[in-house]
Formats: structure tokens, sequence, C-alpha cells
């Protein structure tokens, strides 16, 4: 009975070692897409059937995820699962879309070639690492508001408030500057004092042409006065 079972210990460690086999790891992120390499001679083999499962069998693909009859896929258990290489080239690679801690294991590719035993399988052990955390800016929004407010009377400069608000995550700021005030309240001002200006003039001119004026009368009186006397020697 013993010599039985070492027989088929040492027959399934035969099949093993003749029937190609290679295993790599593959280490992806979670949330992204990731790709399980697996490859054949399409030259020398022409298409033939594959498999991809979570594990192995000795004739086949254990809890089979997708499978190709060497032209087109055949079964898929999920659409996350795609064959996305060259399927005339021998490029039969697992892509798995948008992964997650479920994913990480295990995976068998398993190529069906002609003959006793001569299917080629690959494992892979893929990992799956949690995504970088990514930290977010708070944003800070500004917003101005302009007033405008007429100086007091005693002031010879009138002057304009304007206030500016910040507002932020951490709180308001509130900035208040004078300013000129616009060119119109500039104009007014020089209006106001050029009429100041003519009311001064016509203050000086109105005394000045009285005093011409009695000048005028003084003159024409003692001229008057002159010839009267003349006039009495004679």
């Amino acid at each position: 009975m013993m010599t039985v079972r070492r027989f088929n210990s040492l027959l399934l460690l035969a099949l093993l070692t003749v029937s190609g086999s290679s295993s790599r790891k593959v280490v992806g992120r979670a949330g992204e897409d990731v790709t399980l390499p697996c490859r054949y001679d399409f030259k020398s083999n022409g298409p033939r059937e594959v498999c991809w499962g979570r594990s192995l069998s000795l004739t086949s693909c254990s809890k089979k995820i997708i499978s190709t009859d060497g032209s087109k896929v055949t079964t898929r258990a999920s659409s996350r699962y795609q064959l996305l290489g060259r399927l005339e080239d021998g490029d039969v690679s697992l892509t798995i879309l948008k992964t997650t801690k479920k994913d990480a294991g295990r995976y068998g590719c398993r190529v069906q070639i002609n003959g006793w035993f001569n299917d080629k399988k690959h494992h892979i052990d893929l990992t799956i690492e949690k995504a970088p955390l990514i930290r977010s800016t708070p944003r800070t929004r500004t917003t101005a508001q302009m007033t405008k407010t007429s100086a007091p009377s005693t002031s010879s400069t009138p002057t304009t408030e304007t206030t500016y608000q910040t507002t932020n995550t951490s709180g308001q700021v509130t900035i208040t500057e004078s300013l000129p005030l616009s060119s119109n309240s500039s104009k007014a001002e020089q209006q106001q004092q050029e009429e100041e200006k003519g009311k001064k003039k016509t203050g000086i001119i109105i005394p000045v042409c009285v005093l011409l004026v009695l000048i005028a009368l003084v003159a024409a009186g003692v001229a008057v006065s002159r010839r009267r006397w003349n006039q009495h020697k004679m």
C-alpha cells in the first residue's frame, strides 16, 4: 500500500516537472488596474485555448475567471477581467480593472499545448497595496465690497472709504483704506474756487469804478468854475 502511494507521488512530481511551469509576483494598488503577464509562442503553436483561474489543477483552471479559444474570449466571470493584449501574438495577459483587497492572492494561467502534459502553466501571486492618501488643500475665497462716503465739511481733502472683505476657512478679515474721491468731485471743487475768485474781482472793480466817476465829476466842476471865472474878468 505504501509502495503505491509513493509511486503516485513520484508520478505526480514527475508530471509537474515535465510540464512547463513558472511563477512570479506582481504588486498593484487598490483602485487601479493591474496586469498579470502570460504569453506563449503563437508562431510555433498557433491559436491555443487559454484559461485563467484563481488556482491550477493538473488538467484545468480551478475557479475559472476568463478563457479564450485563441482568437476571442469565450467565458468571463466579470467585466473587470479583460484580455487586452494581442491574442494573435500569443499575449494572453490578464488585466484586472479597479482592483480591491479581495483581488489579492494566487492566479494561474494555463495554455493548452498538444501532447501529454505539455500545457504551459504560469503562477502569479498578486499583492494589493493601499492607495496613497491625497491631502486636499482648503481653498480661500476672496470677495471685495466698495462703499463711498463724503468727507466732513471741515476737511480740505475729501476722501473715499473703501472696505475689502476677505473670507477663508480660518475666519474673516476686514481692511479699510481711505482713497481720494473721483475726478467729478475735483471738478466741482475747481468750479467753486473759480466762482469765489470772480466774486473777489467784482468786489474790487466796483469801488474803483465809483472812484473814477467821482474824479471825473470833480474835474468837470473845476473846468466849469474856471470858465466862469474867466468870463467874469472880461
